[in-house]
This record gives C-alpha cells, structure tokens and sequence, in this order.
C-alpha cells in the first residue's frame, strides 16, 4: 500500500473499511516505522473476530461504510481492499469515506477489474464465468455461491468511470493503475 503514504505521519491514525479478517489492516500496522493505529471496519463482526489478534495496533471496528460511526476529519488515510464493488451506493460510499477522512489525506482502493488485453481477456473472461462458477459450486456444495463474484465484477464500472466517482466524492489527484495483468487494479485520490 505505498500510496497509502502513511509514512507521512507514521502516529497517524488509518481506516482500513470493508477490513474483513483485518488482513491489510494488519499489514499496515506491522510495517517497522508504524507507530499510529488503524481501525479495521466492516459490517461483518464475525470476519473482525477471526482477524482481531493480528496485530496489537489494530481496532476491529462493526461499522457500514455507508453510514460509519467516526466524526469528520478523523483519520490520516483510508484503505479498501477488494471491498467498495459490494457496496449498496458506490457513490455514497466514497462519500463517506471522504467525510471521514482530513483534507489531504489519501484513499486507496484495491478491487477487482476486467483486463482489457489480449490475449489475458478473453482466458479470464472464460475462466470467470465459466470454470470458476463450476469449481466452486463443486467444492462448495452451494448452487450460486461463485456467481456473484464474476457477476460483480464485469458490472463494475470501469476504471475511468471510477476516477469521476472518486472525484465526485471529493477527492482530487485521482488515479488509478493495474495489477496482476488488469484482473485487479488499484485506484487512489486526495481528500480536498
């Protein structure tokens, strides 16, 4: 999460939202100049308890993104990994996080993204909505357990149509990159 920029004030204070088992959380608090803290909110308290021992500078907290409980200006940096595409209102959630956040801070999204390249697009597309789908519903036993995800992921907006909702929620200097071949990418912005 380098452009998190949390060494800019190491004491600060994080929110990593939609933290699940507090994986990334946990990630930034280890880092060996960290001295802050990081709050590692989500909606799902049991996916917090799994993680709440993986690092002593982190606050599992049960919160909606949508509605969090944390005054204005309150946190040096957020991060979301692989956690906005599940929001009920991508733009209110971006929204939220903006308020929540102290003018120039950073927001640093990882999601999934459909790679624009080929000869990687067509394999993954074929993968995702083929093979993925069948191998989980065979380990699964669930009907329906793997469609969502693929689902999810080609509705997604694409990742210039999330720079203008990063810039609609208030956020300025708004990028974005690919990783892992464009099957996920990282999208950034400053709180103005």
């Amino acid at each position: 999460m380098s452009r998190l920029g949390w060494e800019r004030t190491p004491d600060g204070t994080f929110l990593d939202l939609c933290a699940g088992t507090l994986d990334l959380a946990a990630d930034i608090a280890r880092r060996s100049k960290f001295r802050g803290r990081v709050v590692g909110a989500d909606f799902v308290v049991p996916m917090l308890k799994l993680g709440r021992d993986k690092a002593a500078a982190v606050m599992p907290v049960g919160a909606d993104a949508l509605e969090l409980p944390f005054a204005d200006a309150q946190f040096d940096g957020c991060t979301v990994g692989f956690g906005v595409r599940n929001l009920t209102s991508l733009d209110s959630g971006l929204k939220e996080m903006a308020r929540v956040l102290k003018p120039g801070s950073r927001l640093v999204v990882l999601e999934f993204s459909t790679p624009r390249r080929w000869p990687v697009r067509p394999l993954y597309l074929f993968y995702f909505q083929h093979l993925l789908p069948r191998i989980g519903r065979m380990v699964s036993k669930h009907t329906t357990a793997y469609s969502y995800l693929p689902s999810s992921v080609l509705d997604f907006p694409d990742p210039d149509e999330l720079a203008a909702v990063f810039r609609r929620a208030g956020f300025r200097d708004v990028g974005y990159e690919t990783v892992s071949f464009g099957i996920a990418m990282i999208h950034w912005g400053v709180r103005r």
